[in-house]
């Protein structure tokens, strides 16, 4: 079984590397096979220098490396800030580019580029890790949390993902050693849970 990590945090030793690397410790025991990648460290490009509908492959040998391993992953986790209850433009770079015509999704034979498309990818399962500064009431109640849907609805629904799980911590800012180690626990639980379905 193949599980694609993909964390988008300019820090190495952020948090999301953290909850990260505390995922990637329960699949790895539980006999996964672990696909990494740390967009910053890798210097993904996440400009997309074609339109929507032309972009179906790339000249960019690390985007192609990145749409086979989506492809191929049983499990998708990703782990970023909250920034501007967003995901940081790196993030959003990766969806644009990754998240392409015939490697994510496709219109069945005669449906236009404005009907309902056809998600691809083989994954069941995609879990959504975030850091924020933003109390989870707070974001939900006055922002009603943005990140929700676009993972949830907008990008890994539309893809045929059928289970998303999605958890935000916070606020980071002023957290205590407990409290982080309090999450890092349930990040664990969270995905030893959906290794074993």
């Amino acid at each position: 079984m193949n599980a694609l990590f993909v964390i988008g945090h300019p820090a190495a030793g952020s948090f999301s590397h953290a909850m990260a690397n505390a995922a990637r410790e329960v699949l790895t025991g539980a006999g996964w096979r672990c696909i990494w990648h740390d967009l910053y460290a890798e210097g993904f490009n996440p400009l997309q220098s074609v339109p929507e509908s032309g972009n179906v492959t790339s000249d960019d040998p690390l985007v192609e490396a990145h749409c086979t391993d989506l492809a191929a992953a049983d499990l998708i986790l990703v782990f970023h800030p909250n920034w501007w209850s967003q995901p940081p433009a790196i993030v959003k770079g990766w969806i644009d580019r990754v998240f392409r015509l015939g490697t994510a999704y496709e219109y069945p034979a005669g449906v236009a580029l404005d009907g309902v498309p056809r998600g691809l990818l083989r994954a069941q399962h995609a879990l959504v890790f975030n850091t924020s500064n933003t109390p989870p009431v707070r974001e939900r109640a006055v922002f009603g949390d943005p990140l929700e849907s676009l993972w949830r609805t907008a990008v890994f629904g539309l893809c045929g993902v059928s289970s998303v799980k999605r958890s935000m911590v916070g606020p980071m800012a002023n957290s205590s050693d407990a409290q982080r180690a309090q999450w890092l626990h349930d990040v664990r639980a969270m995905v030893r849970e959906i290794s074993q379905v």
